[in-house]
């Protein structure tokens, strides 16, 4: 534990993360989780509707894409810390309690990728549009969703006496609550980074950013998707290096560190061969006109 003395400014954390209302305990996680889905969904219709599509359609894809991303995220960071887990002395059934924390954006994005081509096909809209559409949105999503870090206590980087350093406590994860001293005190660790408020800021910056570009550029189909892949990683590579929480390395690196860095030079390529292509669009039902750039599937290419 890192003993300092309290500090004239710093940012608080919570003492607690969840609620109890009798039988029913709500996580802080869950809901800033589930806050991000809910905006996220809201602004990819309004911009599916603005590429010719509909409420519906949006609402049918994410049915399928958010299950999706949420057991890739967590099959991703129970992969990836697995030792979490099922290390000697560790409790194996901790993996399925989503609400503790732990979702990778990476497995979240991956596999709910692939639920939102099934609903796309599904709801007979262009892969590309939608994911088009979602970008900004899911940058926001994860913004939101980042405050869940902040009530667990967790996402932190190094100790550091700037103004905006994050007061650290003691959780218990499995009662949601700090732990207390013999006075009843809650146990603060220290005072760090807030690297959870960076990549927040980050995101929303970054969200902002591919609303203007798109809207000025009529960016080509997959492209403003491929942008928000680039942006969002930048940012992360960055956070990672500055994170002091435990995570599995390679080479001195965590893993998050190298996924994010060859993730940044993967969506770079993509956008420059993406960007110039025709803008998505969804055919309006019945129209048996081919949608801008779109193959015989009826995907965007």
């Amino acid at each position: 534990m890192q003993t300092l003395a309290s500090p004239d400014f710093y940012i608080p954390s919570p003492t607690f993360s969840a609620l109890t209302l009798g039988p029913f305990t709500m996580r802080f996680y869950a809901l800033a989780i589930l806050a991000g889905i809910a905006f996220g969904t809201w602004l990819t219709a309004r911009r599916l509707r603005a590429r010719g599509g509909t409420t519906a359609q949006t609402l049918d894809i994410v049915a399928w894409a958010v299950p999706f991303g949420i057991v890739g995220g967590r099959l991703y960071h129970v992969i990836t810390d697995n030792q979490l887990y099922f290390a000697p002395g560790k409790d194996p059934w901790g993996a399925l309690r989503i609400w503790e924390g732990g979702l990778g954006i990476w497995g979240a994005v991956a596999l709910g990728l692939v639920g939102a081509l099934i609903g796309a096909r599904r709801a007979a809209v262009p892969f590309a549009a939608f994911v088009d559409a979602a970008a900004p949105g899911l940058l926001i999503a994860q913004a939101l969703g980042r405050w869940g870090n902040w009530f667990n206590n967790e996402i932190y980087g190094g100790p550091t006496d700037l103004p905006w350093k994050l007061q650290i406590h003691n959780m218990d994860q499995t009662t949601g609550s700090a732990i207390t001293n013999a006075q009843g005190v809650p146990e603060v660790l220290g005072y760090f980074h807030p690297t959870f408020l960076y990549e927040s800021l980050w995101c929303l910056m970054a969200a902002a950013l591919l609303i203007l570009l798109d809207r000025k550029y009529q960016l080509g189909a997959g492209s403003v998707f491929a942008l928000y892949i680039t942006l969002y990683t930048g940012g992360r590579f960055m956070f990672e290096l500055i994170r002091s929480d435990y995570a599995n390395t390679i080479l001195g690196l965590r893993v998050n560190t190298w996924v994010a860095a060859l993730l940044f030079i993967a969506g770079l390529v993509l956008f420059q061969i993406l960007r110039r292509r025709p803008r998505s669009a969804v055919t309006p039902a019945g129209n048996k006109t081919p949608t801008l750039a779109s193959d015989s599937k009826g995907i965007s290419t």
